[in-house]
Formats: structure tokens, sequence, C-alpha cells
């Protein structure tokens, strides 16, 4: 297993970033616990520091993972940590009642990031026969700093794109909790609704970009605002002063994976940023992974899509 992800199961297909173990695709929240290696805890205990010999209390608590003693991070008095088995608890009554399945389940960096993925039996077909299916995401931090994130993922299977439903839309997509905060599973599904309403949504936003077509002049100046230059001016009109991540997405507009669905239409741009951030970026597939799911690049498709409805809609 590479530097980032430390244990991993999948059940399906390989994802697309080829890592893990494969596992049955009808385990259960526990079964599948298990199978990522996942099924130890943590323990809050006081922190102390050596100095002339003797233990001084730090003010804070070190959280300590129950399989190896490993020290994840450290906290202050009030950190309510979640337990893996609350994390996977949450996704239980889904998953016995058909309505979810287990698909993929891991640990990133040690264990400081857990994360649990349920494909929701809910999808849909656009421009004939480009189909996107509907996940939940679970990730649980054990990592000072870093909030449960709870949210829909919506992943367009002809290239196996993880897209984004945070366009500032009127229903919640996602629900962070900080760790001060008392986890509590019953209002997160209340507050998330878990209701097809928001994957009617996403087809409606997939409808609305393929309907309208963008431009060279447009899309370029849409490039320049998902992947700014940090340094020099970038000329609008001039291809040659794109950001290096841009010129691959305008490179590959063309050729990426279900480029002739709504072909030339700002679907299609969308699109390009969302396979150059998923399979292009970063020096390896976990690294890829991490930073679509958790870290930049997941920010940055939520601003391209967010883009994407502008420029559509002044088109």
């Amino acid at each position: 297993m590479s530097h980032e992800i430390e244990t991993m199961a999948y059940a399906g297909e390989v994802p697309w970033h080829g890592l893990g173990e494969k596992v049955s695709n009808d385990l259960t929240t526990d079964q599948m616990l298990v199978k990522a290696g996942l099924n130890w805890s943590v323990h809050e205990v006081e922190s102390y520091v050596d100095f002339q010999g003797e233990k001084i209390k730090t003010g804070q608590k070190s959280l300590i993972r129950s399989s190896d003693q490993r020290v994840l991070t450290n906290v202050g008095e009030n950190w309510m940590p979640v337990q893996n088995q609350e994390a996977f608890d949450f996704f239980s009554e889904f998953v016995m009642s058909g309505d979810m399945e287990m698909h993929t389940a891991g640990s990133l960096l040690g264990g400081k990031i857990v994360w649990a993925l349920a494909k929701i039996k809910e999808s849909f077909d656009v421009f004939g026969e480009d189909k996107v299916d509907s996940y939940l995401l679970f990730s649980n931090p054990h990592m000072y700093g870093k909030s449960i994130n709870i949210r829909f993922t919506p992943i367009r299977v002809v290239c196996n794109n993880t897209l984004t439903l945070s366009l500032g839309q009127q229903v919640e997509n996602a629900v962070k909790i900080g760790h001060r905060s008392e986890f509590k599973p019953d209002s997160v599904k209340e507050t998330l609704g878990l209701a097809s309403e928001k994957f009617a949504q996403y087809k409606e936003m997939a409808e609305f970009l393929g309907s309208k077509k963008y431009d060279m002049d447009s899309l370029i100046q849409y490039y320049n605002e998902v992947f700014p230059r940090t340094s020099g001016t970038a000329d609008l009109q001039d291809t040659k002063t794109l950001h290096t991540c841009a010129k691959q997405a305008l490179d590959v507009i063309e050729t990426q994976p279900g480029a002739h669905f709504a072909e030339g239409s700002w679907w299609q741009a969308l699109n390009s940023v969302t396979f150059i951030t998923d399979h292009v970026q970063g020096q390896s597939q976990d690294s890829r992974m991490s930073s679509n799911w958790f870290g930049r690049n997941q920010i940055r498709k939520v601003k391209a899509a967010e883009k994407a409805v502008e420029y559509a809609s002044a088109s």
C-alpha cells in the first residue's frame, strides 16, 4: 500500500485509483469495518513533557490508536473523538434496508483520516448514456483542525470523475461537525434528508450545462478562474499564458472519456477539470484521491462547478 493510503477495501469494480483490497459487495457495515482494517478505537490520554527529570502536563491530550499505540494527534480538553464504529454505524440502517451498499473504506495518513463510502442505489443518465451514480462519503478525521464531513458525492461512470453537489442550492448536501460538538447521527440524517431531491437537482444542473455552449474566449477565462496563475499576468485571450493545469484541461477537452456527450458545452468543460484533478494531477494515485476527497482539489471542483454554472447562465 502506498504512503498516504494505509489500509483500504473496496467492493465492485476496481476504483479509479486502482488501490485497495477487493471484497464482496454485500458486506455489512461491521464486516466492511474489519476488511478495511479499521476495527480499532482511539483513546484520549494526558500529554506530558519531560523537563529536568519531571513529567509536566501540557494541558493537551494525545489521541492514541488502540491497535498499535500510535499517537495520531494532540488535542485540547474539549475534543470529542468519534470512533470508527460510530462512523460505520451511520450507514447501517441504509445498508440493512437495501438503500445503500458499502463501496470503499480505508485509512489515510497513518490513521489520521478514516473514510467510508457507500453507493446509493440511485443514478441518472443524461445526453443518451452519460451515467452518474450517487454516493455518500463519511470522513472521520482523528486529526486536530479537521472536522467530520458527510456529503453526497456523484461519480460520472464513463470516466470515474468525482463531481460535486455543493452548488449553493437550498438543500443541504454536506454536513460538517467539529470535534468540540457532539456527533448526533439522527440529527445529521435529518439535515441531509438523504432524499433523491438533491440528486435530481444535480441532474438538472448537468442538463443545463449540457444545453449551453462555450466559446473559446469564455473557456479560457473559465480556466483562468479555476486554475489562477500565481505569478505574472494572464492574457485572457492567449492560451500560452494559462496555468499548467488549465493547459492540461484544455488539451483533453475533446479527448477525455465521455467527451462526445454534450460536445462543446459547459458540461464538457466542467468534466475536463474534474478529469485532470482526478486522473492527472498529483504524484501518485493515492495523493490524487486524498486531494480530491479531502483536500485542495475537492475545493477546486466545487469552484469549477459554480463557475461553469455562472458562465453557462451568461452564454
